[in-house]
C-alpha cells in the first residue's frame, strides 16, 4: 500500500516537472517570435526612413506670392527699382516702368491668381523660399522631376502663360534654378517664346543665365520642400 502511494506520488511529480518543462519551452517560442517581430518592425522603420525621400516640384503662383508679400511686406528687386523687362518674343523686349509682379507687363493685373508668378528674381525667390520652408531645386533636380510630366508644353509662341496644373512645368515660364556661375544664376525649362529654331529652352541641354535681379514677364520659379 506504502508502495503504491510513493509510485502515484512520482507520477504526479514527474507530471508537474512535464507540464512545467511544457510552459518554459512554450513560453520561449512565444518570447522567440516576439522578439523576432519586434526586429522586424525595427528594422522596417530603420529601412523606410533611410529610403530617398522622392522630391516633388512645386511651381509658384501668383495666389502663393502674394500670400507670402501680406505677410512679410516684401518689397521685390523690380518694384525697388521701378521697372523690369518685358519680353515680346525671343528677340524682342522692352523696358517697362511699373512692371512687377503685381502688374507683369506694367499695364494690367494678372487675370488669374493661379497663373505662375513673374516678374521675380533670383532674390525674390530666396526671400520667398525662407518664409515657406521650400527651397530652389538645381538644374539637374528640375530635370529629374519634370521627366514624366506628359502634360502639353506651352512653347513656340501658340499659348499664353497658362495656369499652374494645367500645363507641363516645362516651357510656359522659365524656372529659377539654385545654380550658380560666377555670381549668374541657371534657368530652366524655357518658356511660351521658345522653339526648336530659337532658344530651345524647353530641353536640358540649353544654357541660360541670368543675374540675381533680373525679373521678366516669362521668368517665375518652382520649389521643392526641405
Amino acid at each position: 500500500m506504502e508502495q503504491n502511494q510513493q509510485a502515484i506520488n512520482l507520477t504526479n511529480l514527474f507530471g508537474r516537472f512535464s507540464l512545467l518543462i511544457i510552459y518554459f519551452y512554450t513560453k520561449r517560442i512565444l518570447m522567440t517570435e516576439y522578439i523576432n517581430k519586434y526586429v522586424i518592425i525595427v528594422f522596417l522603420v530603420l529601412f523606410s526612413s533611410c529610403k530617398k525621400r522622392e522630391l516633388s516640384l512645386n511651381p509658384v503662383s501668383y495666389a502663393h506670392f502674394e500670400k507670402f508679400i501680406n505677410e512679410t511686406n516684401y518689397i521685390t528687386d523690380a518694384e525697388k527699382y521701378g521697372w523690369s523687362i518685358v519680353q515680346l518674343d525671343v528677340y524682342n523686349f522692352k523696358k517697362m516702368p511699373n512692371a512687377t509682379w503685381k502688374r507683369p507687363d506694367g499695364i494690367n493685373p494678372v487675370t488669374s491668381v493661379n497663373l505662375p508668378v513673374t516678374q521675380v528674381s533670383y532674390n525674390d525667390a530666396l526671400a520667398f523660399c525662407k518664409w515657406a520652408k521650400k527651397r530652389l531645386p538645381n538644374y539637374n533636380e528640375y530635370w529629374e522631376m519634370v521627366r514624366n510630366d506628359q502634360r502639353i508644353i506651352v512653347s513656340e509662341n501658340t499659348l499664353p502663360i497658362s495656369e499652374i496644373g494645367e500645363v507641363n512645368i516645362v516651357g510656359n515660364v522659365w524656372d529659377i534654378t539654385g545654380d550658380l556661375n560666377n555670381g549668374m544664376v541657371r534657368l530652366a525649362g524655357g518658356s511660351l517664346f521658345c522653339s526648336k529654331n530659337t532658344c530651345h529652352g524647353t530641353v536640358k541641354d540649353k544654357v541660360l543665365f541670368v543675374d540675381k535681379e533680373t525679373g521678366n514677364i516669362h521668368i517665375g520659379f518652382s520649389v521643392i520642400d526641405l
